[in-house]
């Protein structure tokens, strides 16, 4: 499990450039799946269990929140645009890494003004991202250029994937959704000398950050009849955070967020098996912000759907934290729901 969390938190892959956590994927399940793409680039591994069984679609994204290049400053700092929501107040002094259309990785660091030259007006609101610039250590815009950066390219955070004092606590950056991509695929692991009497499909989606672009394509080429999203949502385990939601007190099945309320037979269904099979789980919801959930439950016919989601320290920020035992949960519990999922049941759930 460390093994595959640690690559995948490592790479790099923003919305329409997801192609590193694609080929990851791709080789991962060569031998265990039938594996196919939709035409915006997500990825489709497909395990048959039963070939006239209910289609099982489990989804994690693979892009990351980011940023793309726009232009260069005369100085040679460069300007950028967002790829996903971001914060301000998290982004100043942050390394990042530039990889050009070449797959070269230039390294950089948004730069902050020292705090002795920072006028009464400017300490009081954070600085806009549009006033932001990423430096590359050249001394002008032809040396910046000549690194071969171009308008476009894919910029992320840089981090080291680390096991915290506690090792279950797993510091890292993309665990939304580098979680769901690894889930799905080791689900796939775990179905390979298992029977269940369906279609498993393990989606790794493009282009969730913007819009459940993916999600949207690959359910359409699909047509499951349960769907079920692998993703993230906040651990309110934080100082003055009212405890809703904690690191290691297992996966989170999301009733409700802003693209999906989840099926309530679906979600009757998960919390039977989590229950029955001592996996512990935790209620939640977002106000803001949804999980590919919300386009794989209402494509073509529309299926069954819920979200799984990982808590997550310090969301959509360069710094994230994850837990072990969370991960463990989620891995455990939808092997289960596959095995489960048989034609009769999705027949009860979607028409009770």
């Amino acid at each position: 499990m460390a093994n595959i969390l640690k690559d995948l938190s490592m790479l790099n892959a923003v919305p329409g450039n997801e192609r590193q956590v694609r080929q990851y994927m791709a080789n991962h399940m060569d031998g265990k799946a039938t594996v196919s793409y939709d035409n915006l680039g997500s990825i489709i591994g497909e395990k048959i269990g039963d070939p006239k069984g209910p289609k099982i679609m489990v989804a994690g994204h693979m892009d990351e929140v980011g940023f793309l290049v726009t232009t260069f400053t005369d100085e040679g700092y460069v300007k950028f645009t967002t790829a996903g929501g971001w914060w301000s107040q998290v982004m100043l002094a942050q390394q990042l890494d530039i990889t050009t259309s070449k797959g070269d990785v230039i390294r950089g660091v948004i730069g902050a003004k020292a705090p002795h030259i920072l006028t009464p007006e400017e300490r009081k609101k954070p600085v806009e991202i549009k006033n932001m610039f990423i430096d590359l250590g050249v001394a002008d815009k032809d040396a910046a250029k000549a690194l071969g950066i171009k308008p476009g390219d894919m910029i992320t955070p840089y981090i080291e994937y680390k096991e915290l004092t506690d090792k279950k606590y797993l510091l890292g950056k993309a665990w939304d959704n580098r979680v769901g991509c690894a889930a799905a695929m080791e689900v796939l692991d775990n179905l390979q000398n298992k029977l269940h009497k369906n279609r498993y499909y393990a989606v790794g989606t493009v282009m969730e950050e913007v819009g459940l672009r993916g999600a949207t394509t690959s359910a359409s080429r699909i047509n499951p009849d349960i769907g079920i999203a692998l993703d993230t949502t906040i651990a309110y385990d934080f100082p003055g955070g009212d405890k809703s939601t904690q690191l290691g007190k297992g996966v989170g099945i999301m009733f409700k967020d802003s693209s999906m309320v989840g099926h309530k037979g679906l979600r009757d269904f998960v919390m039977q098996v989590a229950d029955d099979h001592d996996i512990p789980y935790q209620l939640t919801y977002l106000e803001r912000g949804g999980t590919d959930g919300g386009a794989i439950h209402m494509a073509l016919d529309g299926a069954p759907s819920i979200a799984l989601c990982l808590p997550v320290r310090y969301l959509h920020s360069h710094t994230s934290i994850v837990h072990k035992d969370d991960y463990d949960a989620m891995v455990k519990l939808v092997t289960l729901l596959v095995e489960k999922l048989d034609q009769e049941t999705v027949d009860r759930i979607t028409y009770q």
